[in-house]
């Protein structure tokens, strides 16, 4: 073992000491010697592998093991570690506990009777107290909640045996943990009156409603001894684990509770942890962690309690009794004195403690985790009562949460607060009658919350921590610390906002103002320097100054932003006058930072301040396109009569925006103008857009060859703007006043600039080009088909006249793409290009660009995409050959969806493409590329094409008799059905799961298991492909589908599955003898309700696998009865 375990030991050597071992594990007898072993040597590998020897011998072996040799394990086992647990290494103690606990699992009652006993024996006896809640806790591990390698009879039978024990065992550990507490408490000297001794305020009597309670909880804390420390957390660890799986009763008593309360003072008790730091030696402040440890295992106990939903009436009392018990010990980590600060007092029950070498959560998570469970689950329950003073929580729940030591303690109580204010909303919109009364209750603790929140995430008030949180790497969401810092503290302002709107608006504008005072105030200190502005701020306070107030201003453009959605729809007169204060001054703003030019000014601090100032503007810019639909709904009103103001609005936003649109304007800038001109071309859609001379200058830009192109993404976004202008409908008009002629002659016009190049590549097609052309080639592609597939993804909603005028303009580059495909069938990054836009026009324009145009390209993809070319893009071109395919099967799947007969004729050659030439290809391939598109192909093929395979003619469903319908293209559909079936046998869960709900689908909508070809060729073909897949554990996440679909499928021939397939099934079982399958197949009960069903299948598979196992274990030879 020690050369094994040697760090020069070559791997080669190692795997022969392994076989060595190994071989000696499996001969019969070998634990003799191992038990020789365990009680005669001191070297640690060698006792660990001496018992895992035991392990595989009790759980692999046991039924062959003969019964005289079971009993002298069952006696050696139990006196090896009564005489050494005092010297055992804690790993080999624990380990060999739970080797006992095995034996128990396998044996206890019937063959070893006293084993609970032994362990209640243990427990009461003080010196091996400690060793016998060991055993407990890995009983409870072990016994409640067994693994595999035991029958469902006999896992019901053990959780029955615990379940007895239960009320016992509570007894005993209540009374362990009360008698350490009484004996020391009796013995703690009373430490002189501190300023904090007058703890119990009114609001703990108020809480508990009984002095003696709130005396009871203000004794000192006892100082215990190791020993004592050591078995308190012990019990504590075996109690968490109980909790976790007994149900609520009664037989968790009050005075249990009270006692748990007791030990979770220990972790918030500071003092506690001080006394032991000022004893001096180290060992005492290690004695220190471990009282914090304490407080924390009293919390997991509590929690563990907290998290069952399901609360007997008898027991909703005690619930009470703990709230308040835990909202003591709140009150008591929030008490403000002249010693601590809340802050700091948080800060150290922050500290997290070392157990067994691995850091446990600290006390402080703990008790997070506790407000978020009593918030989440048992609020609507407490509220009602009128003595839990609800409001009053908050204020220590607010207190709590401003003062957490970190960001993520911090992020965890806003969370709270967010299922609090989701509760409060949900509550309100159910009792719409007292609304006002309910509102009332919490006004003043949401203002607050909402102050602090915004105070939070200002540089005015929380500079230090802000500065701290990183702004530059991004997170698995794509956010950066500071992003996700600000959205989360935004959402809590947007829930307010939705419950409280006016004192909301009220307590968010003002802050607002001041800082855009500084901003607009900026324009005093811009001078004209040799090289062009220059911002005249140079004191390194002003600029630091300034820096807090830009970053402040950024985050509360973003709020109000945030709040747009709060002033449309039923409020939007009731609020108009606010929305409107806020949309002018918006305005104002992103006029004044294009007009002087803020972004391209020279700063003193370039790389601090400059980044501010572009942030600004484009933030300000993403706020106004917030207000796009409070925008679009002033419109629809007022267009009628006196329209100047909202006229005034729109013109000098795009006055703000056009000196935007250059290729000069840094990115961020530049993407926020072109968002903004979107919004407003798609949402508001006001009649002079196109006659303002801002947008007309934008046009100009864009059809003009000579200007530097914009970088690809502003590009699409302002062709996508001006495309809408003059595409999509106007509100508010009549069709007769909608000008179609004159747009649709424009619109042609601009696609046409837009395409120029495009278009032109057709002549030169089909002749070969040099390396330098190609590449210029795929950029006019890649650069055309981008804007042109966006243009037409932004229509397809819309109306008929918009699609059809798209398509007008569109037609000649579409043939172009049509010409130019099979030039480029070999780059595959073209292709896919090429594709992704004919996806996106079949999506979006298949009824406008007509059925012999569609055929055309529906044929020509067949002829290009031939069994070579299939194999070449999916073998080898990588994942873009593979992303060619998928798309192609994506075009297909719009195709056979198209209701009507048009593109029927289409069917046959679809499928003998799927089933011929993209199938063989992939079906042995283990990687999942082109799988999940092929197989919703399938589906789709027969979803929307029943008809094609099962011709239902009415007078075959009047004349009842013949209701067997007419089946055609039979081999193409049991092709299909061979293709499903073969998926469940691969490894891909998502392809299971995806094509399992298919089945189902198909199942639900067109009776597929009803059918005659299906119930009589497939059917219990696929439900012994499911049991084997449930037997393997292959795909365990899947358990409940593939149960379910096994009684869908079952349910549709009971008898048959009950007389035949499940005798059939159980006889093909090997690993499993005769006397064994006839259980099984009696433990099936012929139930026909779905949970019943389930919970058979489910116990057939365990037990079949428990039976394997048993006999795997039988040494060879055994005669079997």
């Amino acid at each position: 073992m020690t050369e094994f375990f040697h760090n020069c030991t070559t791997n080669e050597r190692k795997r022969e000491i392994e076989e060595l071992l190994n071989n000696f594990a499996q001969q019969i007898g070998a634990w003799r010697f191992c038990l020789y072993f365990l009680s005669s040597t001191r070297n640690d590998y060698v006792m660990m592998y001496s018992l895992t020897v035991f392990e595989n011998l009790i759980n692999k072996m046991w039924l062959g093991v003969p019964s005289q040799d079971k009993m002298e394990i069952r006696s050696c086992l139990p006196k090896l570690l009564l005489a050494h647990h005092k010297t055992l290494p804690y790993f080999i103690r624990n380990k060999l506990c739970k080797v006992i606990v095995d034996i128990g699992r396998q044996d206890w009652p019937m063959f070893y009777h006293d084993f609970f006993t032994n362990i209640l024996q243990l427990i009461q006896s003080p010196v091996t107290t400690p060793l016998g809640l060991i055993m407990l806790k890995t009983t409870s591990e072990e016994l409640a909640c067994p693994r595999e390698d035991l029958s469902v009879a006999r896992k019901e039978e053990l959780r029955k045996l615990l379940l007895d024990q239960v009320q016992t065992v509570l007894g005993l550990l209540t009374g362990i943990l009360e008698s350490i507490w009484d004996k020391h408490s009796a013995t703690a000297a009373t430490p002189p009156p501190s300023p904090t001794s007058g703890e119990s305020g009114d609001l703990l009597s108020s809480l508990l409603q009984s002095p003696s309670a709130a005396k009871l909880l203000n004794q000192p804390i006892p100082i215990l001894d190791t020993d004592s420390e050591y078995i308190c957390s012990l019990a504590l660890e075996c109690l968490a684990h109980l909790f976790s799986w007994i149900p609520l009763s009664t037989s968790i008593t009050p005075s249990l509770l009270t006692t748990i309360f007791h030990f979770a003072r220990f972790g918030c008790d500071t003092r506690a942890r001080k006394m032991s730091a000022v004893n001096g030696s180290s060992h005492n402040s290690v004695l220190g962690q471990e009282r914090g440890r304490l407080g924390v295992l009293a919390m997991a106990c509590i929690n563990e309690l907290m998290s069952k939903n399901c609360v007997p009436m008898e027991f909703e009392e005690y619930l009470l009794r703990m709230f308040q018990q835990t909202f003591y010990l709140l009150q008591k980590i929030t008490k403000e004195n002249n010693a601590h600060t809340v802050k700091s007092r948080l800060e150290e029950l922050d500290e997290r403690v070392l157990s067994q070498g691995s850091w446990a959560e600290s006390y402080i998570e703990k008790f997070t985790d506790f407000l978020r469970l009593f918030v989440s689950v048992h609020l609507r329950r407490i509220e009602s009562y009128s003595q839990f003073p609800v409001v009053e929580f908050l204020a220590l729940l607010f207190k709590y949460t401003f003062h957490q030591p970190t960001h993520e303690g911090y992020f965890s109580c806003l969370d709270i607060w967010t299922l609090f204010l989701d509760y409060l909303t949900s509550k309100i919109k159910s009792r719409l009658a007292d609304k006002e009364a309910v509102l009332n209750r919490y006004e003043d603790a949401l203002v607050l919350l909402l102050t602090e929140v915004l105070n939070r995430i200002q540089f005015r008030y929380n500079q230090a921590q802000l500065e701290e949180l990183d702004d530059e790497t991004l997170d698995d969401d794509q956010q950066t610390e500071w992003q996700r810092y600000l959205r989360q503290s935004l959402e809590v302002v947007a829930k307010v906002m939705e419950l409280l709107p006016t004192h909301a608006f009220s307590t968010l504008f003002p802050v607002l103002q001041d800082n855009l005072e500084v901003y607009l105030g900026l324009q005093q200190f811009v001078v004209t320097s040799g090289t062009g502005h220059r911002l005249n701020i140079t004191a390194e306070n002003d600029c630091r100054r300034l820096h807090c107030s830009l970053r402040d201003l950024s985050s509360l453009l973003q709020a109000v932003g945030r709040l747009a959605e709060y002033f449309t729809g039923d409020v939007f007169a009731a609020r108009f006058n606010d929305a409107l204060t806020v949309v002018e001054r918006l305005v104002k703003v992103t006029l004044y930072g294009s007009q002087i030019k803020l972004y391209n000014i020279e700063t003193a601090v370039p790389s601090v301040l400059k980044p501010d100032l572009i942030d600004v503007h484009a933030q300000s810019l993403a706020a106004l396109q917030a207000y796009a639909h409070w925008l679009a709904q002033f419109y629809s009103e007022v267009h009628r009569q006196n329209p100047e103001q909202f006229i005034s609005l729109v013109s000098t936003a795009l006055e703000a925006i056009t000196p935007l649109i250059s290729s000069k304007v840094q990115e961020k800038l530049l993407l926020s103008a072109c968002h903004l001109l979107v919004s407003l071309a798609t949402t508001v859609r006001p009649v002079f857009l196109i006659s303002i001379p801002a947008v007309q200058k934008v046009f100009n830009r864009i059809t003009d060859t000579s200007a530097q192109r914009l970088p690809d993404k502003a590009q699409v976004l302002v062709c996508r703007a001006l495309s809408n202008v003059l595409l999509l409908p106007w509100p508010n008009l009549p069709e007769s006043e909608q000008q179609w002629a004159v747009r649709s002659t424009n619109h042609a016009s601009l696609v046409s600039a837009l395409t120029r190049d495009y278009r032109q590549l057709k002549a030169t097609a089909s002749l070969p080009q040099r390396k330098v052309q190609l590449e210029d080639t795929k950029v006019i592609i890649h650069q055309t088909l981008s804007v042109l597939e966006d243009i037409v993804e932004s229509v397809s909603g819309e109306s008929t006249k918009s699609r059809q005028i798209c398509y007008q303009s569109l037609q000649e580059s579409v043939q172009v793409s049509l010409a130019l495909f099979p030039a480029f069938i070999h780059q595959s990054d073209v292709t896919d290009e090429m594709l992704s836009f004919f996806l996106t026009l079949f999506q979006g324009l298949r009824v406008q660009m007509g059925v012999p145009f569609t055929e055309q390209i529906i044929q020509t993809f067949l002829n290009m995409f031939t069994r070579e070319q299939l194999a070449e893009s999916i073998l080898h071109e990588g994942s873009t050959g593979c992303r060619v395919v998928e798309k192609f099967l994506k075009i297909l799947q719009v195709v056979v969806q198209e209701p009507g007969q048009v593109f029927k004729p289409f069917l046959p050659s679809v499928i003998s493409l799927c089933m011929e030439q993209v199938y063989p290809i992939i079906a042995e391939r283990s990687s999942p590329d082109v799988k999940a598109e092929l197989f919703e192909l399938l589906f789709r093929v027969l979803h929307h094409n029943w008809r094609y395979f099962f011709k239902s003619s009415v007078l075959a469903s009047v004349q009842r008799g013949v209701a067997e319908e007419q089946m055609e293209n039979e081999a193409q559909f049991s092709a299909i059905m061979q293709a499903f079936g073969q998926s469940f046998l691969q490894p891909d869960i998502h392809l299971f799961k995806q094509n399992l709900f298919y089945l189902e689908t198909l199942n639900t909508k067109q009776k597929l298991y009803h059918k005659k070809i299906f119930r009589t060729t497939m059917l219990f073909q696929f439900v012994n492909v499911l049991l084997q897949v449930l037997v393997h554990k292959s795909h365990d996440l899947l358990q409940e589908e593939i149960g379910i679909a096994t009684y869908n499928m079952a349910s549709v021939d009971f008898d048959g599955f009950y007389s035949a397939f499940l005798p059939e099934f159980l006889a093909s079982c090997d690993g499993v003898d005769s006397n064994q399958k006839n259980v099984l197949g009696r433990n099936f009960k012929m139930d026909r309700d779905l949970p019943s069903f389930t919970q058979n299948v489910h116990r057939l598979v365990n037990d079949l696998r428990y039976y394997r196992l048993c006999n795997d274990s039988l040494p060879p030879g055994t005669v079997k009865l």
